[in-house]
């Protein structure tokens, strides 16, 4: 057991709790119409409620739990059981603090998918999705990867969550948007931010927890935290230019909104490779990550598609971008990608993204289709234009 490592990773657990809330609930909170900003904070908030009594009874041992057939953990952590205040066999941290660490993985990934069914799905039904999402989609990728799944055993490098978090939930929210369609009036009516502030501060909390996020991967207070922390840095400043650059060129200003997005699809871009690459690697990463997730954001204006907030934009594309630039990129920690003398990494990846792709959409949209048999997916329309602050929690954020 070392102190150090053990304080390093709870501090880190709370990083990635402020990701969520408030920063996410933030971020997302400002680009919705104001009357529908308590309801969007309320997902994340609700999120990482329901993920967390999840977690404990049965997520945390699907997940990380003795293998079976590579493909899930067993029960036989469920309720904590066995799980304490004793570090895992060649671990130097509590397994108590492992699993509070990976329990707010799980609950931002539920959150970032909130930001695709934004402004029209009913309370009710976000809280089962949220239950069964993670029990069925996000147990199981989180056990490939990182529980000793398959696609571990496979040599997929994943550091801190380019598969199991950022395509997974940027590929459920496609799912989502398809499902429930359009909010009425897209296309038509101005659903631009209401308050960009919100969302600067919610990208800025985002920036700071981000170290949390990879960092704190390491799971140790030493020499590949740093190193994934100054890659963290530097690919979302990059990610941050690259997309005002494009975006300047295009449309002729660069904008708040802009800056914001940019900088944290560098962020997503990094997640996967941040114990992996330099620090010029990253710088790298992180302009890649600009680039695409701006023109991800672009395809989907014109395919037409409402993916109210860009989940898949920024989190499924970045998330790609980043798990194949892992295998580019990789150098230090453990990994070795293409430019580096290690080719086969990148065929690694690629089967690691498709995987992902595939188990996450299919198993969101059957998910979503027996809630929609069950409970319903989507608010009237009447209760969508009366906004989803008063129709479903009978409050109002502003007088």
């Amino acid at each position: 057991m070392n102190s150090g490592d053990t304080g390093w990773v709870l501090v880190s657990s709370a990083l990635v709790l402020a990701m969520t809330i408030p920063g996410l609930a933030l971020f997302y909170g400002g680009m919705v119409r104001s009357k529908n900003i308590l309801s969007t904070m309320m997902h994340s908030f609700i999120a990482v409620c329901t993920v967390s009594v999840v977690w404990v009874l049965w997520g945390y041992s699907l997940a990380f739990a003795p293998d079976v057939y590579g493909l899930i953990g067993n029960l036989q952590w469920a309720g904590l059981d066995g799980v304490g205040p004793q570090p895992l066999d060649g671990a130097t941290i509590p397994h108590l603090a492992f699993m509070i660490f990976q329990l707010m993985f799980a609950g931002i990934t539920v959150a970032l998918i909130s930001g695709a069914v934004a402004e029209r799905m009913k309370f009710s039904a976000f809280i089962l999705f949220s239950i069964v999402w993670v029990t069925f989609i996000y147990a199981p990728l989180a056990h490939w990867v990182w529980g000793g799944g398959w696609l571990a055993g496979f040599g997929e490098l994943d550091f801190a969550g380019g598969t199991v978090v950022h395509i997974s939930s940027g590929v459920a929210a496609l799912a989502c948007a398809l499902v429930l369609g359009k909010r009425h009036g897209y296309g038509q009516e101005n659903m631009a931010p209401h308050n960009l502030p919100l969302t600067v501060v919610g990208a800025s909390m985002l920036w700071v927890g981000w170290f949390g996020f990879n960092a704190g991967s390491a799971l140790a207070a030493n020499g590949i935290a740093a190193s994934a922390f100054v890659a963290t840095h530097v690919a979302t400043a990059s990610g941050a230019l690259a997309w005002l650059t494009v975006e300047w060129a295009y449309r002729g200003k660069p904008t708040v909104l802009g800056a914001a997005s940019g900088a944290v699809a560098g962020l997503v871009a990094i997640t996967p490779a941040a114990g992996y690459v330099g620090p010029v690697s990253a710088i790298i990463v992180g302009l890649g990550g600009g680039i695409v997730c701006y023109l991800g954001v672009f395809l989907k204006n014109k395919l037409g598609y409402d993916d109210a907030l860009d989940v898949l934009g920024i989190h499924g594309i970045g998330g790609t971008w980043g798990a194949m630039a892992t295998g580019l990129f990789a150098s230090v920690g453990g990994g070795t990608g293409l430019f580096f003398g290690n080719p086969e990494q990148v065929a690694i990846q690629a089967v690691g993204v498709i995987a992902t792709w595939v188990f996450a959409f299919a198993g969101t949209f059957v998910i979503l289709k027996l809630i929609d048999a069950t409970v319903g997916l989507r608010v009237s329309r009447e209760e969508e234009v009366l906004g989803l602050d008063l129709s479903q929690h009978r409050e109002r954020a502003y007088a």
